[in-house]
């Protein structure tokens, strides 16, 4: 999430439990979950780790991943998670204008869904590193939280492997999906790059398709027939 229904406010937010058992949040002056209700765990693991992660080259020596929309940290915890420390090192950049407080991220039960030792050290220390400074998270996990609004944000180019676009649906925040976002993420990406994300509406794929992107549907997670994964095939102008 990225944007609050006031500019000028962080948003009110509720803990809700998801079908799988893991968490959500809910900003009731949205009506929008951050996570789908089928599970937030599934639809993470299904959308930016096995249709993303899985998705670079096996012979990578480091990753640049880039995150719109930090949330709750479960991507970044799922990341952190999947690859072990002989895998290739991870620099995960997420760009969040509205961090939710320490005190609701340590109710989240993600740690105890997982059922993985490590999880509650590695979620907490997601949480707990500051923002706008790189962290080593584990030795083969690197985190840098940039607390900002994706529209002020100028990334590098050609400097990212993989692209987890999770910001509230283009219903709900119609000016994070813009040609012009697109154009800029496009451009971060180095050639063969990916972009993954839940929303299949034809205006996210048409501007996609504008900014350079070839894409491809996929079958969706748990209670969405589809999903997104976008790469880019050439270089940008």
């Amino acid at each position: 999430m990225t944007h609050p229904p006031d500019n000028d406010k962080r948003p009110d937010v509720e803990l809700k439990i998801t079908a799988d058992g893991s968490h959500t949040l809910f900003v009731a002056a949205l009506h929008e979950h951050y996570h789908s209700v089928f599970g937030a765990i599934q639809e993470s693991r299904h959308i930016f780790i096995n249709a993303g992660l899985k998705a670079l080259p096996v012979d990578l020596t480091k990753v640049e991943i880039l995150e719109i929309g930090f949330g709750t940290g479960l991507n970044a915890l799922l990341t952190c998670l999947e690859k072990s420390d002989s895998a290739p090192r991870i620099r995960y950049t997420a760009v969040e204008r509205y961090p939710i407080p320490f005190e609701m991220s340590s109710q989240l039960n993600y740690p105890q869904q997982l059922h993985s030792p490590e999880s509650a050290d590695v979620f907490q220390k997601i949480h707990l590193s500051p923002w706008n400074e790189w962290s080593e998270i584990s030795s083969h996990f690197h985190l840098l939280k940039i607390e900002k609004d994706l529209k002020d944000y100028m990334p590098e180019e050609n400097k990212f492997d993989l692209i987890f676009f999770d910001a509230f649906g283009p219903d709900v925040q119609p000016e994070m999906w813009t040609p012009e976002v697109f154009r800029k993420i496009y451009q971060a990406l180095k050639t063969g790059g990916i972009l993954v994300t839940y929303s299949t509406k034809g205006e996210v794929k048409r501007n996609l398709k504008s900014a350079g992107f070839s894409i491809e549907k996929l079958p969706g997670p748990l209670g969405k027939r589809e999903m997104l994964r976008a790469m880019k095939t050439i270089k940008a102008p």
